[in-house]
């Protein structure tokens, strides 16, 4: 086991250093932040100055190895904008993400795992049939237009909803049920086929045969085996909502959130800021499958036995 989670780990760090690279190069093709940030009325050497204060002096390639030098040290740089530690900008939208992302998960969980039982046990009926015409909408329909749509409607139709901010409880209810929306349709999915496939085994006959309660089959029995499929479909949706639903969700909504943050560095070209937010998203995405597999192989001795 501990063979299995250093590979993992090592992984990890190869898949970091790949996405550095990756995220480095690939803001340079936007184009210069020179002529946004410093303006026309510079005189040659205060232009100079500020070059050489941004570490924009040299080549492409000097700027990476500065670069990578400063990401093993834990400088990051400073914001064009701001004026101020990259490290510390995002810091202060790390919370309002999580927020988000937790209540978003809360509410996948909370009805995504029941349906999809529901669905498994109700599927030659009505029931079945509706909760799964229910998962397909959702499924289809991306993230924005449920938020654009609950916006016209619970905000500027009815007036029932704020929009803007995280200032009370009001306003995470559309940000979460746009994020989780299309998360519920798809677990919701995969906990029926994954329920379907064990109710008809041997086990579950045999749990029935000793009286037990059919709650106690279903839960115990059931969702305990179908759990190692679910583990692995959830962690791919939680790596996704931290990724790339809170970005959009965050930016119609003027989130205060690491991907409203993504989105105005990106617009601007503060090239320091976006780097840092996109490796702390990376981070997150890469930590969050590295558990999961670990907690798969715990949760299935196979896939241990099998690596290690």
């Amino acid at each position: 086991m501990i063979v299995y989670i250093l590979r993992t780990l090592a992984k990890m760090v190869v898949t970091l250093f790949v996405i550095i690279t990756v995220v480095f190069f690939a803001t340079r093709l936007t184009g210069s932040p020179l002529e946004t940030f410093l303006g026309e009325g510079l005189t040659p050497e205060d232009r100079d100055l500020l070059i050489d204060y941004f570490g924009l002096n040299g080549s492409i390639w000097d700027q990476y190895v500065r670069y990578l030098r400063g990401v093993l040290e834990g400088n990051f740089g400073l914001s064009f904008r701001e004026r101020r530690p990259v490290a510390e900008i995002v810091a202060a939208r790390v919370w309002p993400s999580l927020q988000l992302l937790g209540a978003s998960l809360a509410l996948t969980l909370c009805l995504a795992i029941p349906m999809g039982i529901l669905a498994a046990i109700y599927r030659k009926s009505w029931v079945g049939s509706a909760i799964m015409a229910l998962a397909f909408v959702g499924y289809a329909v991306p993230n924005f237009v449920i938020a654009i749509f609950m916006i016209l409607v619970m905000s500027f139709t009815l007036n029932l909803l704020p929009v803007v901010g995280n200032g009370t409880w009001a306003h995470f209810i559309m940000p979460t049920i746009a994020m989780s929306g299309v998360l519920i349709a798809a677990l919701t999915r995969f906990t029926r086929n994954a329920m379907l496939d064990v109710l008809g085994q041997d086990y579950m006959r045999t749990a029935r045969a000793k009286g037990l309660p059919e709650t106690v089959v279903i839960l115990k029995h059931g969702l305990r085996n179908a759990g190692i499929t679910v583990l692995s479909v959830l962690g791919l949706q939680i790596a996704g909502m931290a990724a790339a639903g809170n970005v959009v969700v965050e930016a119609i909504f003027s989130w205060p959130g690491i991907g409203e943050l993504l989105v105005t560095s990106a617009i601007i070209r503060d090239y320091p800021v976006l780097q840092f937010g996109v490796i702390s998203v990376a981070f997150a995405v890469v930590l969050i499958n590295a558990l999961t597999d670990i907690a798969y192989a715990f949760a299935d001795p196979r896939i241990r036995l099998g690596r290690a």
